[in-house]
């Protein structure tokens, strides 16, 4: 795998900031259509894909952290990047999804619906704050700034993780009624 290499320049600063607002605010957007765009009945089984790949994420973090804790760089920086990219497809087909379905009501009741909410909304609250620290801890990476990646990922990582997690509990636990 080839390394990319980002220049250190204030333009790319503003840029990951501009990403960082954009991103979560054009999802909100395209959620909040209320028409949907009929693109097929393949949309249906993009929950099952989006599942599998925060399922993947999860271990590709896990695993990119492991080979950090073990000095092993070109595995780390390989680990991350596949993160980047499933997160990446993860997003596109969660909107895919969304702009051409409705959204799946939980049907649980009692105490499980009140723990379905609390993964539903950490996850969601934390997957908008995320994005930042995501593209500012490749950003540090990818333009050498290792230092300041260091510091960061020590708030990225958990985050990131937690979002992959309980993005793979909340599809479990709404995937009985999906139609």
């Amino acid at each position: 795998m080839a390394s990319l290499v980002v220049e250190k320049n204030e333009k790319n600063e503003k840029l990951v900031n501009i990403l960082s607002i954009a991103i979560p605010l054009a999802v909100a957007v395209l959620i909040g259509v209320r028409t949907k765009i009929d693109l097929g009945a393949w949309t249906k089984i993009l929950p099952h894909v989006i599942g599998v790949l925060n399922t993947t994420t999860s271990i590709t973090l896990i695993i990119g952290y492991i080979f950090i804790k073990n000095n092993n760089i070109k595995w780390h920086q390989k680990m991350m990047s596949l993160s980047f990219i499933q997160g990446s497809l993860f997003l596109v087909l969660y909107i895919l999804y969304h702009i051409s379905n409705p959204s799946t009501p939980f049907k649980g009741e009692g105490a499980i619906r009140a723990v379905y909410y609390f993964f539903l909304l950490s996850h969601i609250g934390l997957s908008i704050s995320v994005v930042w620290f995501v593209l500012r801890s490749m950003y540090y990476a990818l333009s050498n700034q290792i230092d300041l990646h260091k510091k960061i990922v020590k708030f990225t990582f958990p985050m990131w993780l937690y979002v992959s997690v309980t993005g793979v509990i909340v599809y479990l636990m709404i995937s009985p009624y999906y139609k």
